[in-house]
């Protein structure tokens, strides 16, 4: 049987996007020769030149463009359902990308309940950064900052990313300034990675000449909120977030100035996940809704 050249429609494919023999090999791990070699026995198999080859470039014949535009697409959507069979293959086992601030306060504390409801399901709980998007790992769930626009991506909008000014009860103990914009100018400030985050904050509260270059700049959102919960300052956190120790009394927001209104926190899957990240995906988000859906009728109930 005169069987289609696969591997050698691979090398066509990648050079005829490239238009390039070498970005073609380097893009597929080969050396040129094994380009070009492949990209010959692909224009024998169909007796028609696919390449013009001048001495510095290459071009596309008109069977060339034909082929391409065919070949494209054709591998695009074989390495989409190869990549859909193997998660579905997978579904077993459930790898979620979260960054800490949303891992250690509404997720770890809500896993058991997932597990439990569906023991089938094996979870691996992974580490995420702010910018993380899905196509850079192995995660089938991303929950970090930001929607995620790329195709194929579906989003779903958790928290707000609204900031406001929260310390210690115990650090503003007897500071009656901190309820006011110019008092709070005069604490001491925690920053989370920059001290632009202070500088917007007080744009916002009509004081943006505030020298916000006082306190420590924290790196990692965690320590910031270990430090602001242990009373050594004062630090601009999303309300949504750290519900919980403001149910607890462990902070007070200080004022009503916000900032960040228009961003989130978001959970992404690919928009054909399997079976067992839409579970997840489902559960969390409804998990999440319930929890601050009813934290707002009870402050409804008492106000």
């Amino acid at each position: 049987m005169d069987y289609i050249p696969l591997n050698a429609i691979r090398a066509f494919e990648a050079a005829s996007r490239r238009l390039s023999f070498s970005a073609a090999a380097e893009e597929l791990h080969v050396t040129h020769p094994a380009v070009s070699h492949q990209i010959r026995r692909l224009e024998e198999w169909l007796g028609v030149p696919l390449f013009h080859r001048d001495a510095r470039k290459v071009r596309l014949t008109d069977a060339g463009v034909i082929l391409q535009a065919s070949a494209s697409g054709a591998l695009a959507e074989l390495g989409a359902t190869c990549r859909r069979i193997r998660r579905n293959a997978a579904s077993a086992t459930l790898s979620v990308g979260c960054i800490p601030s949303i891992a250690s306060r509404w997720l770890v504390p809500r896993l058991p309940d997932f597990t439990a409801a569906h023991p089938e399901i094996g979870m691996r709980v992974a580490y995420a950064k702010a910018d993380d998007r899905l196509r850079d790992g192995e995660n089938d769930v991303l929950i970090t900052l930001g929607a995620d626009p790329t195709p194929g991506v579906t989003s779903l909008k958790l928290f707000s990313r609204l900031n406001r000014p929260v310390c210690s009860p115990y650090y503003c103990a007897g500071r009656d300034q901190l309820r006011t914009p110019a008092g709070i100018a005069g604490a001491d400030l925690l920053h989370d990675e920059n001290r632009e985050g202070w500088r917007e904050w007080f744009s916002e509260a009509g004081l943006p000449d505030v020298d916000v270059g006082n306190g420590p700049v924290f790196a990692d959102f965690n320590i910031l909120a270990t430090a602001v919960i242990a009373g050594h300052g004062v630090a601009l956190c999303p309300v949504d977030v750290f519900r919980d120790e403001l149910k607890r009394g462990d902070l007070v927001v200080l004022s009503d100035v916000s900032t960040n209104r228009d961003k989130g926190y978001f959970l992404t899957m690919a928009a054909d996940a399997s079976p067992a990240a839409r579970t997840f995906a489902d559960w969390f988000h409804q998990a999440v809704a319930v929890d601050l859906g009813a934290e707002d009728q009870q402050r409804a109930a008492i106000t």
